[in-house]
Formats: C-alpha cells, structure tokens, sequence
C-alpha cells in the first residue's frame, strides 16, 4: 500500500502505541486505504550499540540510555527507507491519538514539500523549527534519510541532536508546514484531528509512577544549575529524585485515552493480561482499571 502511518515507540510506550494504532483506525473513514506500522526500538540494533556512549545534545553532551522514555525518536526519520522511497507516510510518537481521520492528511497536496510539521513553538527566534513528533513525508523526497547514519552522527559531534529533531539540516525549501489541529499538544477540542499528550510529566496513563525520562536541559546559561543537575544524576541516577508523572490537568483528555483503552480491550486489541504486565513494569499508571472503571463511553466513531 502506497500509504501508511507509523507509530515509533518503544517498550515503556508500548500500550500507548497500541491505544494510538487502534485510534487511528476507528477514527477514518477510509482505514482499508493505509496501512499503520509500528517502528520499534527493538527492531533496530544500531539504537542498543551506543548504549552508554555521549552524544552532543543542545551544544553539551549527554548519554544515550534506551531505557530512557522517549529512546526511540531517532527512529522517526525510518519510514522513506520502509517504504522503499515511494509513497506517503505519516510518522507520529506513541502518544499521539487520532480524535479525527488521518487519511486526509496522507490525502493532503504538500505543495510540492518533502516534510510537513506544525510549529514546534510560537516564539519567532524558533520559527523554523518543525515539531517532527508528527510529520507528512514525501518518501520519494527524501532519499537522503538514512537514520542509522543520521543518528551516528551525534556521537561524532557532527549532529546535534535537538538541531536534528526539529530538522535544522534540512533544505528550508522543502518544509511545509501543517496546522496546528494536525500535532495538538495537550488540547482536546472539537477542531483536534491529532491528540499529542506530549508533556510527558502528565501522560494520563502514566499518573503517579516514577519519572522515568531524561529532562530537557534547561540550564546551558546556568552554570550552577547545570553542575547541580549533573551532580545529582551522577549520585542518584539518571532519574533520581526527579519525582513522580502527575495527574493530567485536562480530565477530558485522561478520558479520551482510558475510553480508547475500554474499546481495545473490548474488542481485544488489548487484552487485560497486556494491561498487568505493563502495570507491573511500572509502565502504566496501577490505579489503570479502576480509571477504566469510571472513564465513561466515548462518542460513536466515524461512520
């Protein structure tokens, strides 16, 4: 099939992942007419070869752990090669949830662009960066991508890696832009086509465990700062003494999750065994069937 949406994820995201496939699926009116593909960390051994290794990240370098919550976003530059460089693809992390249909988006006129992405910020210094946590790809466009390389690259110090992931070395000319609607980050309203719980402290289907994730570096113009976080992961470990995943503060949106979760168990997509296991690696949220218990049904899917 010429068309097809890939969900990137890794074990810590895996029902996520599930929830999002499922999602995209019930909400299209034309879900016989793409396929939806999953990229998965465990697949793609050159990810588990720089374990432990440094790689430059905001201008510093950090180490790569892929056991870390969002390990597997270099793999959203695979899909051109998976579609043997043909064809239209939509890549989206694993928590991200269809609330309209996909297929007018692998339907859209790119304008003759290689990648589409929303803004990743309104700030003006930061307009050119592409929030490439969804994209529309021209495979054909973009030979070029070779992520195993790409991601190399990094600890060559040839890279950066947040300069990559908002697609800084790309041609300025062959990026589109799409919607907000398409990639809306924690907002749920009747214009939302692609639900993005992306702060991670407040996925609805990770409340109250650990964090588990590696904090965006925010102390590069404090010295202090930045010594005091290194310090304490040096002590602690990578995530030590970072807390908990809080409540979400959008009720409507832990809903809309925990509903789509009901209707996979419900039809078996998910099975509650899969649910356990993932509660008892501390991967999902163990209060996650009495949330199921009160989440009421959600609104009749596309016809």
């Amino acid at each position: 099939m010429d068309k097809c949406v890939f969900i990137h994820t890794n074990e810590r995201q895996w029902l996520g992942a599930l929830v999002a496939e499922y999602s995209f699926r019930r909400n299209s009116r034309h879900a016989d007419k793409f396929d939806v593909r999953f990229i998965h960390t465990r697949d793609y051994p050159f990810l588990a070869a720089r374990e432990g290794q440094s790689f430059l990240r905001g201008g510093t370098t950090r180490v790569w752990h892929m056991d870390d919550l969002q390990s597997f976003t270099p793999l959203r530059f695979m899909p051109p090669q998976l579609m043997n460089w043909q064809g239209r693809a939509v890549v989206t992390d694993p928590d991200v949830f269809a609330a309209g249909d996909v297929y007018e988006l692998l339907e859209r006129d790119m304008g003759g662009k290689a990648v589409m992405g929303r803004h990743r910020s309104g700030k003006s210094e930061k307009g050119y960066q592409v929030a490439t946590s969804v994209m529309l790809l021209d495979c054909a466009k973009l030979a070029h991508w070779n992520a195993e390389e790409m991601f190399g690259q990094l600890f060559r110090s040839e890279k950066d890696y947040k300069e990559w992931m908002v697609l800084a070395y790309e041609d300025p000319a062959t990026i589109g832009y799409l919607e907000d609607c398409w990639n809306d980050f924690d907002h749920l309203d009747a214009n939302t086509r692609l639900l993005h719980n992306t702060k991670r402290r407040t996925q609805p289907w990770k409340t109250g465990l650990p964090v588990d994730f590696t904090p965006a570096d925010k102390f590069k113009d404090k010295p202090l700062l930045a010594s005091l976080n290194r310090l304490r992961a040096s002590v602690f470990g990578e995530y030590g003494l970072l807390g908990r995943y809080h409540e979400h503060p959008d009720k409507q949106q832990e809903a809309f999750f925990f509903g789509l979760l009901q209707e996979c168990l419900d039809c078996g997509h998910v099975s509650e065994q899969l649910v356990r296991d993932e509660i008892s690696k501390n991967h999902v949220r163990h209060d996650a069937f009495e949330v199921l218990a009160r989440t009421p049904p959600l609104a009749s899917r596309a016809a």
